[in-house]
């Protein structure tokens, strides 16, 4: 059997352009290196304040605050993490911190499950007002909320409370948390419901016995969420808290534009606050990601 001139030479035309394609490089290829590239630049960008901080807590005084800055050359000491702890009542803060943190989770929990399973199954024009209204307070200037809050808290007497601090926070963080599990409940199909109310569950034995073990990530992931928010809140605590609840963002700013080893104790104290965020961080990403996948898609 023979070939053509002309089959011949379009074979080798297309084996040609065959290898020609191989040979150049994916656009792919090259759109990922560049997405690579720009996520390390932006990466080093967010994380070069925080390794800087370190640097300078982690120098002697004279040194940290040295112009030009002195990037080696010095022995590295632990002096302003041993000062914070000995001269400041830095673990009371901290307990303060993460006590509000807790309580205030717990309680938007209870709070927001129900309402958010109510108002995914009774859907009514009241429900879409309760959940505009829910965004416009979570929208508000925090002083138009805060200073409410304080002069109530005064009022009740509970003013530079644990509780006063925790109950703010929950009124705060409240409507995000509802729409968040909101959405997470929207994903569960009712017919669920209607199976478990055939088998004789009441509306809360079903939110107890069948919604809740569904909703675990969706749960965990905004509980997670509440919980970093007020071990941040920095604005509410400083107008709720005196000295007996200070919790220890309010702390670091009262460290600030005084002497240099009170600079540096705030450093400090910043860094032990970051600490267990991104502890936290790490240890739920994989459950952070997959909840706010799916409480994302319905709304």
């Amino acid at each position: 059997m023979t070939l053509s001139s002309e089959t011949l030479s379009t074979r080798a035309i297309t084996t040609g352009d065959i290898e020609g394609k191989s040979r150049r490089p994916r656009p792919r290829r090259r759109i990922v290196g560049v997405t690579g590239l720009l996520l390390g630049i932006l990466c080093f960008l967010m994380l070069s304040p925080f390794v800087w901080m370190m640097l300078s807590v982690t120098k002697p005084t004279d040194v940290a605050f040295a112009n030009p800055p002195v990037l080696s050359g010095y022995e590295p000491t632990l002096k302003a993490f041993v000062d914070l702890w000995e001269t400041t009542y830095f673990a009371d803060y901290l307990v303060n911190t993460l006590a509000v943190a807790v309580i205030s989770t717990l309680l938007a929990l209870i709070i927001g499950i129900p309402a958010a399973y109510a108002l995914s199954r009774f859907p009514s024009y009241i429900s879409a007002l309760l959940l505009v209204l829910a965004l416009i307070f979570r929208a508000l200037p925090r002083f138009a909320v805060v200073l409410p809050m304080y002069d109530i808290s005064r009022a009740l007497g509970i003013y530079d409370t644990q509780f006063a601090l925790a109950i703010a926070l929950v009124a705060i963080n409240q409507p995000f948390t509802i729409w968040l599990l909101r959405n997470f409940f929207a994903e569960i199909p009712r017919e669920l419901d209607e199976a478990a109310m055939i088998d004789g569950c009441t509306r809360i034995g079903m939110l107890r016995r069948v919604m809740i073990p569904l909703m675990g990530p969706g749960i965990l992931t905004a509980g997670i969420f509440v919980f970093l928010f007020a071990f941040q809140e920095y604005l509410t605590a400083l107008v709720l808290t005196d000295t007996s609840s200070k919790t220890v963002p309010v702390f670091i700013a009262t460290q600030l534009g005084q002497t240099l080893p009170m600079l540096q104790q705030a450093g400090a104290a910043s860094m032990l606050l970051t600490i267990p965020v991104v502890v936290i961080a790490f240890i739920a990403q994989k459950y952070l990601v997959a909840g706010l996948s799916d409480g994302a898609v319905k709304g």
